[in-house]
């Protein structure tokens, strides 16, 4: 039987673009749909005001993936540049340095308030909480109490919209593996004398969180993914957008996917593939499966978190050098501050500044709901509040609403992703989930990238030769101190290894 597609391919963010973009260069039987009207790139795209270029969260292109790495700079050849990572966080009315400067942080802290973190953190390490749950428990392990209430607890809950007690304490792990309070206040007074922390040849004694530059598309990470659809159509796979997956429906007998996506004008077209491959958000799609597995329940019970950027443009240059600010000020909403300038010269006009307000919040929320109008001016309204620029300064704004931005890591999610997974593995043989909300799991980018590359080998080469689940999971994974795009990492974030399917 005769089918459109030997891979339909569900989303055109990084993860989705990247097994297309593979998988075309061996066969041109690929199709992509995007609910998106107009961009591609997914939360990764590149918006544009008139003159002006925004990125939605901040991609700092970055990996110890050297397969990751030169699929970057093979798609985009001659566009990246090196900027130097600056960002600080605001609290209680000063400017903190990120990573911390020693000195700055005592002077601002003050003596009493240094000392109490200090034995705050000695009492967590000799009376640690055994087998912690919770995000809190693991940064009170790791910093003390005092420093978690101080650097953690505001921006995380801003970000996630519940409390720390309630984040699962394996998404700290995976987030800040590897960095203490020892850690950091080593690379603090390094930095306090300008002497960069030292690392071996793959930087492994540089976390992530301490990074100190990163490769950017002159124009935004939105340059990427324009580069890459462009490529796949090149090649004869072909690019839906505006199409939103209403039901995906499996025929075990012939084991042939049925299709049906609407378009934006209301139109439902229909397909039919070999394989799917979706990014799409795990609750999303399982509930358009059919037949409906068993772990339906499970997949309603996952949640994602919501995610606003108000773009202000401001009529005065270099207002400030960060590239992003994190605003740990419980008494104004915004979360953190871009300042697009800083990303890159080239996506803001000379003499102008566009920095991006980013909100977390819910669908359902009162944030979420509020007019574009509103939203601008709540936004002039803190940018001022926190001191970054006078509202006066503000010539104009606009807002982009990215829904079910990051998958919820509760108590829970991992019970319920293991149903799935084995439910789905088990049901549909030919349904592979990548990337960040396919699989839902804290995936940058890059890691987003290599599920996607590994998913596009196992279905050239028709069996599962890499378990892509191990992607970001097995391997202890710290992205290089200097920028590593051009350094000889090989591949130290650890490709996972081949299934052993053979008996030995």
């Amino acid at each position: 039987m005769s089918t459109d597609a030997e891979v339909f391919v569900i989303g055109a963010g990084p993860a989705g673009l990247t097994a297309a973009y593979c998988l075309t260069k061996e066969t041109s039987g690929v199709i992509v749909v995007e609910k998106d009207p107009q961009y591609v790139g997914g939360i990764s795209r590149t918006v544009r005001r008139g003159n002006f270029l925004f990125d939605i969260g901040g991609h700092r292109f970055f990996s110890k993936s050297k397969e990751v790495v030169d699929l970057w700079h093979e798609i985009l050849p001659d566009d990246f540049i090196t900027r130097r990572r600056l960002s600080r966080i605001y609290y209680a009315g000063k400017y903190y340095s990120y990573p911390l400067s020693a000195f700055e942080a005592l002077r601002n802290l003050g003596i009493f308030t240094s000392t109490l973190c200090v034995l705050s953190y000695a009492f967590a390490k000799i009376f640690p909480i055994a087998s912690p749950r919770s995000f809190h428990d693991w940064v009170r392990n790791r910093f003390g109490e005092r420093l978690f209430q101080i650097f953690f607890r505001t921006y995380t809950e801003k970000v996630w919209g519940m409390s720390c007690d309630e984040i699962s304490a394996d998404w700290a792990a995976q987030r800040i593996k590897g960095l203490d309070l020892r850690v950091a206040v080593v690379n603090a007074l390094k930095r306090s004398f300008r002497r960069k922390p030292k690392a071996d040849a793959v930087g492994r004694d540089t976390v992530k969180t301490l990074i100190e530059t990163f490769q950017y598309p002159r124009k935004g990470p939105g340059m990427m993914w324009d580069a890459a659809a462009a490529k796949i159509i090149e090649r004869g796979g072909q690019i839906l957008m505006g199409r939103e997956l209403t039901q995906l429906a499996y025929d075990d007998i012939k084991r042939l996917w049925r299709i049906e996506v609407t378009t934006a004008d209301g139109r439902r077209e229909h397909y039919t593939a070999r394989q799917v491959v979706s990014s799409a958000p795990v609750r999303e799609l399982v509930q358009k499966l059919s037949p409906k597995p068993i772990s339906l329940l499970h997949a309603r019970a996952l949640r994602y978190r919501d995610f606003l950027t108000v773009a202000l443009m401001v009529d005065k240059p270099d207002v400030f050098a960060d590239n992003w600010i994190y605003i740990h000020d419980p008494s104004v909403q915004v979360g953190r501050v871009q300042n697009f300038c800083s990303w890159s010269p080239e996506m803001v006009p000379p003499g102008m500044t566009c920095l991006g307000l980013e909100y977390f919040c819910f669908e359902d929320d009162g944030l979420w709901s509020m007019s574009d109008e509103d939203l601008v001016a709540l936004a002039k309204q803190e940018i001022a509040k926190v001191g970054l620029v006078s509202a006066s300064d503000v010539v104009d704004g606009c807002v982009v609403r990215q829904p079910k931005a990051y998958p919820v890591y509760d108590d829970d999610y991992r019970e319920h992703m293991a149903m799935i997974r084995r439910d789905l593995e088990q049901t549909y043989p030919t349904l592979h989930m990548i990337g960040r909300n396919g699989m839902h799991k804290y995936n940058n980018q890059d890691h987003a990238m290599m599920t996607a590359m590994l998913t596009a080998r196992n279905i050239l080469a028709g069996e599962r030769l890499y378990d892509v689940w191990e992607v970001n999971e097995d391997a202890e994974y710290h992205e290089a101190g200097e920028s590593s795009a051009h350094a000889a990492l090989a591949s130290e974030r650890l490709v996972p290894r081949k299934v052993n399917t053979r008996a030995a």
